[in-house]
C-alpha cells in the first residue's frame, strides 16, 4: 500500500469511548430544505433531541460535502441535547456532494471550495442559523475547511465558533474575532505547522486553543486511518463545555 493509500484508508473504530449516539437514542433526524437571503436553496440534514433543545448548533463540513461522519456529528450534538444541522455548502456548485476519503475525494473537494469561496457559505450558514430559531442560542462546529468557515463566523457573524484544524485561519488574523472562540489542533497534523498554530496564540492570546499529542489532521473522523479516539473525545468534551457556557 503506498503512501497516499495509507493517509486515506478508511479506520476502524476501536473498543473503548463511547463518544456518539448510542443504540436507543431517542433524536429525530431529516433532511429539509433552506433559503438563503439571495433566494438560493440548498439542502441540509438536522435532527432534533428528544427533548427540549438546550440551543442549536450549525455543524460545517469538511471537503468532503455532507457524508456520513457530518451527518453523524449533528446526530451525536442531538444525542447531546442540542437541535443540530448542517447546510450542504457545495450545493451552490453542485448538489448532493459526498466524497470519499481517498487522494480522488480530496482532490475534488479542493476543486469546489476554489470555486465556492467563502462569501457565499456564510450566507447558507445564516439560513441554518435562521431553521434553529426558537431552539436557543446557536454556535457553529467547523471542521478542516469548516473550521477555517468557523473562524470567519466569528469574525463576521459574530456567532460562537468551535474549529476543529482549520488549515487556513492565518490567512484570516485580520479579522479579529466578535464572538466567543474555541480551537482545536493535532499534534502531528500534515496539512498545519504547528508553527502556523503558534502564530494564531500570538496574534490572541485569549483563545483558547488545545493541540492534541499524537493526533493528524482529521483525527474527529472515524471513517480516516488518522483517527484519534483520544483526542476526539478529550475535544468533544471541552467542545460541549464551550456550547454549555455560551448556547446553553
Amino acid at each position: 500500500m503506498g503512501r497516499a493509500a495509507d493517509i486515506w484508508a478508511t479506520a476502524k473504530r476501536k473498543p473503548g469511548l463511547r463518544i456518539g449516539p448510542q443504540d436507543g437514542d431517542n433524536h429525530l433526524s431529516e433532511t429539509i430544505r433552506l433559503t438563503a437571503e439571495d433566494g438560493f436553496e440548498l439542502s441540509a440534514y438536522r435532527a432534533d433531541p428528544g427533548g427540549t433543545p438546550k440551543g442549536g448548533v450549525v455543524v460545517i463540513q469538511e471537503i468532503f460535502g455532507v457524508n456520513g461522519h457530518i451527518r453523524g456529528d449533528v446526530d451525536k450534538f442531538a444525542h447531546h441535547g442540542y437541535a443540530a444541522i448542517a447546510p450542504a455548502l457545495f450545493d451552490r456548485v453542485r448538489a448532493g456532494v459526498e466524497l470519499d476519503y481517498n487522494e480522488a475525494g480530496f482532490k475534488e473537494g479542493r476543486s469546489i471550495v476554489g470555486e465556492l469561496g467563502f462569501d457565499n457559505p456564510l450566507l447558507d450558514i445564516k439560513a441554518a442559523a435562521a431553521a434553529l430559531e426558537g431552539v436557543g442560542k446557536i454556535c457553529i462546529v467547523g471542521y478542516c475547511w469548516g473550521g477555517t468557515v468557523a473562524w470567519l463566523t466569528a469574525t463576521r457573524l459574530a456567532l460562537p465558533s468551535v474549529s476543529y484544524y482549520g488549515g487556513r485561519t492565518v490567512e484570516f488574523l485580520g479579522e479579529a474575532p466578535k464572538a466567543p472562540l474555541l480551537m482545536h489542533f493535532g499534534e502531528t497534523d500534515q496539512a498545519i505547522p504547528l508553527s502556523d498554530v503558534e502564530i494564531i496564540k500570538a496574534r490572541y492570546p485569549d483563545i483558547p486553543i488545545h493541540v492534541y499529542a499524537g493526533a493528524g489532521h482529521g483525527f474527529n473522523c472515524d471513517q480516516r486511518a488518522s483517527y484519534n479516539e483520544e483526542a476526539t473525545a478529550a475535544a468533544l468534551t471541552r467542545t460541549l463545555e464551550f456550547l454549555a457556557t455560551n448556547v446553553g
